[in-house]
C-alpha cells in the first residue's frame, strides 16, 4: 500500500453534509410555493383587516391612512383603496402563481413605502419580506405555478 492510501482522510464537514442533503431533497418548486404562500398570507391578512364583508373598506381604514400612515403624494382615501385592493389582488395571484414576478414587485414597492414612510423602525420585518419577494422576482413562481403551466415564466 502506498502512503497516500494509508493517510487518514479528513473528517467530513457535518454542516456541508446536511446542506448537500437538504439541497438534494427539498425541490426548488417547494421553496417557491412556500415563499409565495407565506408572503401572500401576510399581505392578504393585512388587506382583510382593512375591510368588512367582501371589499367594503372600513371607516377605521380611512382614519388609519389619514392619521397614522400619511403616505406622501397620495390622498389618504385613494391610498386606502390602492393598498387594500392591492393586498387582496396580488395575494391571490401569488397563491395561484400567476403573474408572480409582477405581484412580488408590487409588494416590494409597497414594502418600501411602508418602511420609508410609515414604520421605519420595523426594518427587520420589512427586510424579511423583501428577501422573500426578491426570491420570487428573481426565480418566478416555480414549477408549481400557473405561470409555469401557462408558459408565462
Amino acid at each position: 500500500m502506498t502512503a497516500a492510501a494509508l493517510a487518514p482522510r479528513p473528517a467530513a464537514n457535518p454542516y456541508r453534509l446536511v446542506a448537500e442533503t437538504l439541497t438534494r431533497r427539498v425541490p426548488e418548486s417547494a421553496i417557491g410555493l412556500v415563499t409565495r404562500l407565506g408572503v401572500a398570507g401576510v399581505f392578504f391578512l393585512s388587506g382583510r383587516s382593512k375591510v368588512d364583508g367582501f371589499l367594503h373598506i372600513t371607516d377605521g381604514t380611512y382614519t388609519l391612512f389619514r392619521e397614522d400612515y400619511r403616505v406622501p403624494l397620495v390622498p389618504p382615501e385613494i391610498a386606502a383603496h390602492m393598498a387594500t385592493y392591492s393586498e387582496h389582488l396580488f395575494s391571490i395571484l401569488l397563491v395561484l402563481g400567476l403573474f408572480t414576478r409582477v405581484s412580488a414587485l408590487a409588494f416590494l414597492g409597497m414594502t418600501t413605502v411602508i418602511e420609508v414612510f410609515v414604520y421605519p423602525d420595523a426594518w427587520p420585518t420589512h427586510l424579511s419580506w423583501a428577501a422573500l419577494l426578491l426570491y420570487l422576482i428573481a426565480r418566478g413562481g416555480g414549477a408549481l405555478s400557473l405561470d409555469r403551466a401557462l408558459k408565462l415564466d
